[in-house]
């Protein structure tokens, strides 16, 4: 049987780093915490050792949230079984708030890629990717977020466009959205469709958790590629996206997504104190 979320309180989070965690453990006196932290669970697939003497003094504090990059709930063959058993054990172990995985897959039955990798929006792909969701959550005994993916290509013979996919996959899986809105800035920049319209189509009742976090440019015969890299502020545009949406969605659980070139701490922390601020402007106009 399959129950509802834990849910995550409607502030704002952090993705959890080792760099972080006296940080987090033992606040400098004017420096704020946040009011959540999210890891990826397969960098605590392991029995035991430092990381999980430190992430177990995390969870005595602080909401968890476990983001998974390696289900590969879109690839053709099924998601990787040993995977999720390594997942179910740690959910067990942990019982975070919040579990999610990604639209997308990132290998076949013989290889895994660093990589997640786009799906054809087709309802052959719709029912194949429910399924799958639906085992994940029947294994794990609760339903699940999946994250809204980055694109850097559309395929040529979607029955249906990205909004309406996720829309009809919460409908017949039964799951929540991660709404990632860098990842619409980078979608809809590199794919030429507009990002506003993309925030106001989303249903704000299917959303558990927001992602906000910055991207990489390249720049191709006088066109930009927005690359989803996680190593930067968060941008101008997502910012704007990201009032869009709360201004009718109301506060929600709102992460700061950063994996590579990690700031110092303090930054994290700006980042998450300016998302708390938009929230509350939000929910002051919504009182008034």
């Amino acid at each position: 049987m399959v129950e509802g979320p834990m849910f995550l309180p409607p502030e704002t989070g952090i993705g959890l780093k080792p760099a972080h965690y006296r940080d987090v453990l033992e606040p400098q006196s004017g420096v704020p915490v946040p009011a959540w932290v999210e890891v990826h669970p397969q960098n605590y697939f392991v029995d035991g050792g430092p990381p999980h003497r430190w992430l177990t003094a995390v969870a005595e504090r602080l909401p968890l949230s476990f983001h998974s990059v390696g289900l590969s709930i879109g690839t053709a063959e099924g998601l990787d079984e040993d995977e999720l058993e390594q997942l179910a054990a740690l959910c067990l172990r942990y019982d975070p708030a919040s579990v999610s995985d990604h639209l997308s897959w990132s290998g076949n039955s013989a290889d895994r890629y660093p990589d997640l990798l786009p799906l054809a929006y087709t309802r052959a792909t719709l029912d194949h990717v429910a399924t799958q969701i639906g085992r994940v959550q029947d294994r794990l005994g609760r339903s699940i977020l999946i994250e809204n993916p980055s694109r850097y290509l559309a395929f040529a013979h979607d029955d249906m466009d990205e909004v309406e996919f996720l829309h009809a996959l919460c409908a017949k899986s039964g799951c929540g959205l991660l709404f990632d809105i860098n990842n619409v800035e980078v979608s809809c920049t590199n794919l030429q469709s507009d990002p506003f319209a993309y925030i106001d189509a989303i249903d704000p009742a299917l959303v558990g958790e927001i992602h906000l976090a910055g991207h990489a440019t390249e720049w191709h015969a006088g066109r930009p590629l927005l690359i989803d890299d996680h190593g930067s502020n968060v941008t101008a545009l997502t910012w704007k996206l990201f009032d869009r949406f709360v201004a009718r969605a109301s506060a929600r659980p709102v992460l700061i997504e950063w994996d590579t070139n990690i700031p110092d701490f303090a930054v994290l922390m700006a980042e998450a104190g300016r998302a708390s601020e938009i929230m509350a402007h939000a929910g002051a106009l919504q009182v008034a």
